[in-house]
């Protein structure tokens, strides 16, 4: 038996197969090990949930709604007007939408570096 176990051993495929299968698992416990001490909050740092909007209710915007916004018809977010992201788009690929309700009704999303739709 253990003349088997020596002879497979010894085959480099074999070896290296199981090399790898070892390495992995040990990886992936460390892995899970790591996260186990981790607090969700910091000591005496307290995380209020109140203005935190709920799945499908839309967060309050400092901005008005009926705001005239940009998006590329290729893209998936719409800008404020003076955005710089909206500066990049190229007047080919411009729409423009009357409010962000139209916006957001025809599928964007919120761009997150214009200020003020976050």
């Amino acid at each position: 038996m253990s003349e088997k176990l020596k002879s497979l051993l010894l085959d480099d495929a074999v070896f290296y197969a199981l090399l790898v299968v070892s390495i992995a698992i040990v990886a992936f416990v460390l892995g899970r090990s790591s996260m186990v001490h981790v607090q969700p909050q910091s000591a005496g740092v307290q995380i209020s949930r109140q203005n935190v909007p709920s799945v499908g209710q839309t967060p309050d915007l400092p901005i008005s709604d009926s705001a005239s916004v940009v998006v590329s018809s290729s893209g998936t977010k719409y800008h404020l007007q003076d955005c710089p992201g909206a500066k990049q788009i190229k007047e080919s690929n411009r729409i423009i939408f009357s409010s962000i309700a139209e916006a957001r009704a025809a599928g964007y999303s919120a761009a997150g570096n214009c200020e003020g739709l976050e």
